[in-house]
Formats: structure tokens, sequence, C-alpha cells
């Protein structure tokens, strides 16, 4: 006979009085889940730009190595030898500015107290479309066959946007504003990345806007890299 494994519990953000209470508690809850992604994106960023730097020396195993990083980030037929297929790559693993990622996760998920935050780790909004693959949204129009992704873990409902940023052609407009921000050495922040969301929201340029009044209203910019 087996036994369910029972999944850790989502803090109850209602429990905290609504307004600075709350928005902390649900800051520092997810923060660290960002902020650690991140610094292993970095990483693997680093290796990459290294091995872009010495194609020359790049040897059988770390090239299956390089392919499999691509396969990843959707880089289909990926050649270490085309400066196009290193530039693609390179926009795609790159991180996701926290202020960024921490209010559209507050925006989402109502700062943590949405059902899909609290039965299925999904903080961001995000949809699948196999029946059963996620929670039916009780608002979901007739016709419609989408519902809310549920996720292993917390860590996962954030590599899971921070993935979907980097991969899906929807946000290509963030990854090459993100990719024009390193070249010129500016700072890529939340506000700025912000711009390439206008199809993150059936809202546009006003979910925009309503996310960088967040930010500003917030203060997240300092935890911006």
């Amino acid at each position: 006979m087996g036994f369910a494994v029972q999944r850790p519990g989502v803090p109850d953000f209602q429990g905290y009085v609504a307004g600075p209470e709350r928005k902390q508690a649900f800051f520092e809850y997810l923060l660290p889940l960002v902020e650690q992604r991140n610094q292993e994106i970095l990483q693997t960023r680093r290796r990459l730009q290294s091995w872009n730097r010495n194609r020359h020396a790049i040897g059988g195993w770390d090239e299956r190595r390089i392919k499999v990083l691509a396969q990843r980030y959707r880089v289909d037929a990926f050649d270490i030898h085309s400066d196009a297929d290193w530039q693609t790559l390179l926009r795609r693993v790159d991180v996701v500015p926290p202020s960024l990622a921490l209010v559209q996760a507050a925006n989402e998920s109502a700062w943590g107290t949405s059902r899909f935050a609290q039965q299925g780790y999904n903080f961001f909004g995000q949809w699948c479309f196999e029946a059963g693959c996620g929670l039916v949204p009780s608002s979901r129009d007739a016709g419609k066959r989408h519902e809310v992704a549920v996720y292993d873990s917390p860590r996962g409902s954030v590599e899971s946007y921070i993935r979907n940023l980097n991969t899906h052609a929807a946000y290509r407009p963030l990854r090459e504003l993100r990719a024009q921000l390193r070249a010129a050495d500016k700072a890529v922040t939340g506000a700025k990345l912000a711009a390439g969301l206008e199809r993150y929201s059936e809202r546009g340029s006003e979910y925009i806007s309503e996310l960088r009044a967040m930010i500003r209203h917030n203060e997240l910019s300092q935890y911006d890299l």
C-alpha cells in the first residue's frame, strides 16, 4: 500500500494584514527563489561566454553540453561556428530582474493568496493546454480549454516563469531590449524590461504601466542586479 507524499504548503498570506505586512512576507518568501535561479543562470551564461570566446578550444564533450543547453533554450540546430546562433543563445541565457519577477508574481497571484498559488505553486499565471494538466479557472470562458499550470514546488514556478520569458516568441522584445542594455553597459532593470511584456497580459500597455508603478511604489529596483 502506497502513501501519498504531502506537498509543503505555501504560507497563508491572507493571515497577514493586507498592505506592508503582507507585502513584506510575500517578498521575503519569493525573493530568495528568484535570486537563486538568477545566480544559476549567470553561472551558465559566464560559461557560455567563455566557450564563445574560445571556440577553437571546444572539445567534443563540451560541444555536446553546449548543444544540450541550446535545446533547453529552444535554439534549434545550434552551430558552434555560427555567430548568429551564439547571439541568440546568449540573449536567452540571461537573468530576469528580481523587481520584475516580484511584481509579476504579486500581480498574477494576488500577493500569493490566489487558489493557483496556494494549491498549484503557480505565482505567475502560466497556462497549460492539456486536459488535467493543471487547475481549471472558475471564470474560464465557454469554449476555452486552457488550465492554470500546477508545479511541484514554488521553485518550479519561478524556473518555468524565467524560462518562459527567455524562450517564448512573445517575449522576444524583452530579450532584445535586455541585450541592448547589456551592449550599452547599462543596468538591466525590471522597470526597463517591462516594456517587453506587451503580450503577457491582454491589458497590454496598461499592464506594463501597472508593473512599473508597483516597482516604484514598493522600491523594488534595489534588488536588481
